[in-house]
């Protein structure tokens, strides 16, 4: 191939295999057979291996440059990598290590062959589901599985949590936030994810969830799976977008948990139902508001400005869902999902892999996450996380500037600053809220603590300690290795799951790429009008005369 010579095949049968040049006059030949007619394996019986034809007669468009041969060549460049080349670089490829000139089109079907052949077919990925479930559940003492499939063993919905994350779940704050992102492969579907968030600020994944699309029936049954390992309490919020299918599916599945808003989501709602951006500023200010009266004060500010975007974050959404202060439950500092986002992010790469190699993808990256904080759990000097040893220091220093003065046993008046505040350091709380929210000492209980010769880390919630963080990741979440390994009773091995049905395929490339979200748009580089440059204004040009590329300047005559 790379001498750019064709071949064509004379005869083909179960035991024989001829092929010659493809210029009849050409020497170049070889003929194969089987060693014994019983066996499978052929042999060279002879071969000539110089070519004696023309120069005209060879071709760049190999004819057996064929997708299946280019993706069995650029195959070992997609294994251990989440993207590798793309249907350019398999042209590139087989241009330079093959010699071969290929269309876009043949590219991207090898490209797609050589997915296949490193990370299996999407059907057999249904197949093997139940296996590898079964594996992942003998190699992860605890981690709960479930595949849903309907009355004709047709996949439905799929849920998957390791049992080092549900154990470890016990030393995580109570908030989890929920959300979906859709998958990218030839049976679609959408990813749904469950985490919290660690003592060191740190996305900590709960539970992962496969279904059809983002509906009803499909968080309902994800998040009841859900609710069997973390449980149903007071202490438990739940934050999500405010899609109308997981409201409903929460306030069905959940009857103690509190559900919060991602205020970030509801940001994005304001600017594109009132058309607004200005206002961002006094948006954030009230959701993070700590005491009801800067809550207030805020949102008469808006109120004044905006009465039609006061009115919708009042009555529409509700100021409980939002709002830091009037939240009924216990979200600490934590306003939106984010920390969601963050995973949907990071498997980018790995949405249009068949079902079983995304979740090996997740595996391995959970595994890793694991071990290497771990590492840093063993590391910690600090009685807090380091994040949160980095929060505190600041506050230590600034109280000292504070005159602090006692009112009885357990409760001081501290004086300087912006705001005065009372702590009471039995209970845990200061009447600036900010300690009681995020249970974290504040200024005025990091003073209080010094002037009653109290540790200020007894005051800290044992969520932010480094024993709990160590605690958490103190396991290790383990690969299924390879399916040639495995050890699996017949009736799992049995067990029939078929593909879902999919609609007809779209004519055209296939859409990878999500639409925006509400309110959300991408940004747009400036371009100077001076030297045609992006990234900076006119204004702001360093540069001493105008670019050619760009448009020429007025006061030259063109």
């Amino acid at each position: 191939m790379k001498g750019n010579f064709e071949f064509w095949t004379r005869k083909s049968n179960r035991s024989l295999w001829v092929i010659e040049c493809i210029d009849p006059n050409c020497s170049w030949r070889l003929r194969a057979s089987k060693i014994v007619p019983e066996s499978t394996k052929f042999v060279i019986r002879k071969y000539v291996g110089v070519h004696s034809c023309s120069l005209l007669n060879r071709n760049a468009n190999h004819r057996q440059a064929t997708y299946v041969v280019i993706g069995e060549q650029v195959a070992p460049q997609y294994v251990g990598v989440e993207k590798g080349p793309g249907p350019k670089g398999v042209q590139t490829f087989a241009r330079t290590e093959l010699g071969a000139q290929i269309s876009y089109y043949k590219a991207w079907r090898g490209r797609k062959h050589a997915h296949t052949l490193i990370r299996g077919s999407p059907e057999q990925s249904f197949h093997v589901l139940p296996s590898y479930f079964h594996m992942l559940e003998k190699l992860n003492p605890g981690t709960v599985t479930r595949i849903e499939v309907d009355g004709e063993s047709r996949f439905k919905y799929l849920f998957l949590a390791f049992g080092v994350a549900i154990r470890g779940f016990r030393y995580m704050r109570k908030v989890v936030g929920i959300d979906g992102t859709f998958l990218k492969g030839q049976y679609r579907g959408v990813l749904l994810v469950a985490t919290a968030q660690d003592g060191n600020g740190q996305c900590y994944p709960l539970a992962w969830g496969i279904v059809d699309s983002e509906n009803e029936d499909a968080w309902s049954w994800f998040l009841t799976q859900l609710k069997e390992i973390i449980g149903d309490t007071d202490e438990l919020a739940l934050i999500s977008d405010r899609a109308p299918s997981i409201k409903k599916a929460i306030s069905t599945v959940f009857e103690k948990a509190h559900h919060g808003a991602c205020a970030w989501h509801v940001a994005q709602n304001i600017k594109n139902k009132f058309k607004c951006t200005d206002i961002m500023g006094s948006y954030w200010s009230i959701v993070n508001a700590y005491r009801c009266e800067d809550f207030t004060g805020y949102m008469i500010e808006i109120s004044n400005r905006y009465p039609r975007v006061a009115e919708y974050l009042e009555n529409e959404v509700g100021f409980e869902k939002w709002s830091r202060c009037h939240y009924p439950g216990l979200r600490y500092n934590i306003m939106t999902t984010n920390m969601v986002e963050s995973l949907n992010i990071m498997l980018v790469n790995a949405r249009d892999f068949p079902y079983v190699a995304l979740l090996d993808v997740i595996q391995e990256k959970m595994s890793k996450w694991w071990n290497d904080r771990q590492i840093v759990a063993m590391a910690i000097t600090t009685p807090l996380t380091p994040s949160r040893e980095s929060e505190l220091r600041p506050r230590f220093a600034q109280s000292n500037g504070r005159h602090t003065s006692q009112l009885n046993p357990i409760t001081y008046h501290v004086k300087g600053g912006e705001l005065e505040g009372v702590v009471d350091i039995f209970n845990k709380t200061c009447t600036c809220k900010e300690f009681d929210i995020d249970k974290l000492p504040c200024v005025h209980a990091v003073a209080a603590a010094h002037h009653a010769q109290v540790s200020v880390y007894s005051l800290v919630s044992p969520y932010y300690t480094k024993e709990y963080y160590f605690l958490a990741y103190g396991e290790t979440i383990y690969p299924v290795g390879s399916q040639s390994q495995w050890d699996v009773p017949n009736e799992v091995v049995t067990r029939i799951v078929l593909p879902r049905e999919v609609k007809e395929k779209k004519r055209g490339r296939p859409k990878t790429s999500r639409f925006p979200s509400v309110g959300e748009f991408k940004k747009r580089k400036n371009r100077c009008g001076k030297c045609g440059a992006y990234g900076h204004y006119k204004k702001k040009c360093n540069s001493q005369t105008g670019s050619t590329e760009g448009n020429p300047p007025t006061n030259v005559p063109v």
